[in-house]
């Protein structure tokens, strides 16, 4: 839901906007194209404070909202079919969680931009070629409203998949998350209940009957690496809790985009690029420190020598000499990793500055 308005708040959005329109025009270019959008959204963050702080006395009261927050967590089993919550987040209907097949495929893409990949045809295509149980989408970049008025986001998937989207609700056009799943499952979770973490649509969590689906886009650091604090001593901090704590509950399948490149073999120019977000000393160590807490990379874990990549730049046309970065990943707790079957990067697949990754399960013999 986009900021209410407040008095002065036209001319002061104006101001912004040209500010930040002027620092796009000059900024270098990087690594990672969704900088220029982290100080965008610093910037409309703190101009929602501000509006908070004017809007004290507005509409609702905060204990009712915290309430309402508190049962959308639960996320108890409901028969209402698709609704949209009162974030406008959009949930599809639930069940048993039970796929009823031996092997699980399940894949997850950054596609930057579901607008861009709906034009080209590529998402529609990939999902009509593997067929996956389940997909899960990151960097959607639709807010609520536009995706409310555009019917066809909808119609591009299959039918046979129940659809659950997550939306930015400070700017239009940022981050968002999406899962289509061919099985209903038993709930879902938008967002990981920490107020501070839950404005950018960076998570959905839906749980199945043998583990919890965690489809997430991690907070990049930023130019000039002026988000790494909140993201290495605040995000990494409470999504690990968060994790943690599915984890001694059920089984836990964690993919996206997880903004870090673990390893030297994980990105293809290694120096030169430690002050790079995303390969911050910082930013690998709280990828060591949660690994060692119980967690798999699936794909590292198959292919511990295998040098492949799941993003490149596009400006420079890195993908044709394939200087890219592993950026995506399959990250399972340690007791479902032995019922993986497979743990791939998609190279094949184009569409995005990054490409799909996919996942199979042996689901007949993987227990509760």
């Amino acid at each position: 839901m986009p900021p209410k308005k407040t008095k002065n708040s036209g001319t002061t959005q104006t101001k912004l906007t040209d500010k930040i329109a002027s620092k796009q025009k000059k900024a270098p270019k990087k690594e990672e194209e969704e900088e220029e959008e982290d100080q965008e959204v610093e910037v409309e963050q703190k101009k929602k404070a501000n509006n908070k702080k004017i809007e004290v006395e507005d509409k609702e009261n905060d204990s009712d909202q915290e309430e309402e927050e508190k049962t959308d967590a639960k996320s108890k089993p409901s028969s209402k079919g698709d609704t949209y919550s009162k974030e406008g987040n959009y949930q599809g209907s639930l069940g048993n969680g039970k796929f009823g097949k031996d092997t699980i495929v399940i894949s997850s893409w950054n596609v930057n931009g579901i607008r861009a990949v709906q034009k080209k045809g590529e998402l529609e295509n990939y999902v009509k070629s593997l067929n996956p149980d389940v997909i899960c989408l990151n960097e959607t970049k639709i807010d609520s409203d536009a995706f409310k008025k555009d019917s066809s986001l909808m119609k591009m998937i299959p039918s046979d998949y129940k659809q659950f989207w997550n939306f930015c609700k400070t700017s239009k056009g940022y981050a968002g998350t999406a899962i289509f799943s061919k099985v209903e499952p038993i709930s879902v979770q938008f967002d990981i209940g920490v107020k501070k973490h839950d404005e950018e649509g960076r998570t959905i969590t839906l749980e199945y009957d043998k583990f919890y689906l965690v489809a997430c886009y991690v907070p990049n650091a930023g130019q000039g690496l002026k988000r790494l604090d909140y993201r290495v001593k605040e995000w990494d901090i409470d999504f690990q809790k968060y994790l943690n704590d599915l984890k001694s509950k059920k089984n836990v399948i964690l993919c996206g985009d997880l903004n870090v490149c673990h390893q030297e073999i994980d990105i293809a120019k290694p120096k030169g690029n430690e002050k790079s977000a995303g390969f911050t000393k910082e930013e690998r160590a709280e990828f060591t420190k949660f690994l060692g807490q119980g967690w798999i990379d699936s794909f590292r874990k198959k292919y511990p020598t295998k040098v492949q990549y799941s993003y490149w730049n596009l400006r420079n046309g890195a993908r044709k000499t394939n200087q890219g970065w592993r950026l995506d990943y399959f990250v399972v707790n340690e007791k479902l990793y032995p019922f993986i079957q497979d743990s791939t990067i998609n190279n094949d697949i184009l569409g995005s500055d990054h490409c799909p990754i996919e996942l199979k399960i042996d689901n007949k013999q993987l227990k509760s």
